[in-house]
């Protein structure tokens, strides 16, 4: 077990622990103490208690004094130099015109250098604007870029409740705050009702949303049935949430009647809470039925009635004509290739000297085009469509356009 006291550097700062020493510390005294980045002036805000050892972060560093009144006083001139410095990089700023905004301005205590926090949409290129500060302050200058939750927790303020800003006191982290929170609260979504001073939700939507999510469970949907103890039914037209009371309307041919009851009450269907990993399965499930809408038929056929089976005498019957089609085919083959035989000798023998020639070189370009030579090949059916007056098909006739040969 270990002794440690809690320390804040700022206001709504986080909260850091230190070892005590044997120091007597309550809540509110200044302490200064050890600190990566040399002595800091904080105060406490927890006091001394005792945890174990695997919750505190080591090395776990010690408070070096109570604040004296030296300490004092060398603080309030350093909130004075603060001030004075964010005029003068305000300045510096408004001279590089650099599309940025200056917030506050943060003196180290042993005043080894100075922070500045800034405001900025994209990045910005503040390096010639670091020598100037340099020059002027002679210290070492940095710059960092914090967002608008953070600028209004510097610059505190007061909300639309009358009261000071939850991250000015006593707010330490920021929770991620969604529109869900207000539709479950059942807030008006006006952004200037629902936003606070910095622009965004405001922070105070998370601190009820688990109490609106337990009392939610219990309350039927508007416009869902509702059934009383005495076997009337109506439909529920309003929900207070905090009461758990619910309105329910009663029509009866012409009449209508509006009546409160609690929700222990009445008998109705309650929510179901969702599921986000079998919504996801859900949405997959609908997309694939929609791609394939025809699949749903098909184990349909499978699974139902077979075809009729053929009788013995139309299957032999089937078989036969299939075979007689076969042997038809095979004898007009046979006679094609008988009579391209008999015609070879005298085309042979009509033909000229200088043709055979051609003929050659045509089986040249034939074989070169097999073996790669597709070009050749390409040449060589232009030529014969060119002779022969054959119109090719399309698709050639692209090729050819492609390949950006279209004719000699």
């Amino acid at each position: 077990m270990i002794k440690i006291v809690g320390v804040r550097f700022r206001n709504a700062g986080k909260v850091y622990y230190f070892g005590p020493k044997d120091f007597t510390l309550r809540v509110g005294d200044h302490v200064i103490v050890e600190t990566s980045k040399g002595p800091e002036y904080g105060v406490i805000t927890t006091g001394c208690k005792m945890v174990a050892d695997d919750q505190v972060a080591q090395p776990l560093r010690d408070v070096l004094r109570i604040a004296s009144e030296e300490d004092e006083a060398q603080m309030s001139e350093i909130r004075v130099k603060e001030k004075e410095a964010l005029k003068v990089c305000r300045e510096k700023v408004h001279e590089h015109e650099l599309d940025m905004k200056v917030v506050g301005a943060e003196y180290a205590f042993d005043g080894s250098k100075m922070l500045f926090y800034f405001t900025a949409d994209g990045r910005v290129d503040f390096r010639e604007l670091v020598k100037d500060l340099a020059a002027v302050f002679h210290m070492r200058i940095e710059l960092r870029q914090i967002g608008v939750r953070d600028e209004t927790r510097m610059l505190g303020g007061i909300g639309t409740c009358g009261r000071e800003l939850c991250c000015a006191t006593y707010l330490r982290e920021f929770q991620p705050v969604s529109i869900k929170m207000a539709k479950e609260q059942n807030l008006s979504l006006n952004p200037a009702k629902i936003s606070g001073a910095c622009g965004r939700l405001m922070c105070c939507l998370k601190n009820e949303e688990e109490t609106y999510e337990f009392l939610n469970a219990k309350m039927p949907k508007m416009g869902a049935e509702a059934v009383t103890a005495d076997n009337r039914s109506g439909k529920v037209v309003e929900l207070d949430v905090l009461r758990q009371r619910v309105r329910v309307l009663f029509e009866e041919e012409d009449s209508k009647e509006l009546e409160y009851f609690s929700v222990e009450d009445l008998t109705f269907q309650p929510r179901k809470k969702k599921d986000p990993s079998a919504q996801g399965q859900e949405k997959n499930k609908n997309k694939k039925e929609d791609k394939k809408p025809e699949q749903a038929a098909k184990p349909a056929k499978s699974a139902g009635a077979e075809k009729p089976k053929k009788d013995a005498a139309q299957e032999e019957s089937a078989s036969a004509g299939e075979n007689n089609k076969e042997n038809k085919k095979k004898s007009r083959k046979r006679k094609h290739k008988a009579d391209a035989a008999a015609a070879a000798p005298e085309q042979a023998a009509d033909r000229p000297a200088g043709q055979d020639a051609e003929n050659s070189d045509r089986t040249d370009e034939k074989n070169g085009s097999k073996n790669g030579d597709k070009a050749a090949g390409k040449k060589h059916r232009r030529r014969r469509s060119r002779r022969s007056g054959e119109t090719k098909h399309t698709s050639e006739m692209k090729i050819y356009a492609d390949s950006g040969t279209q004719g000699d």
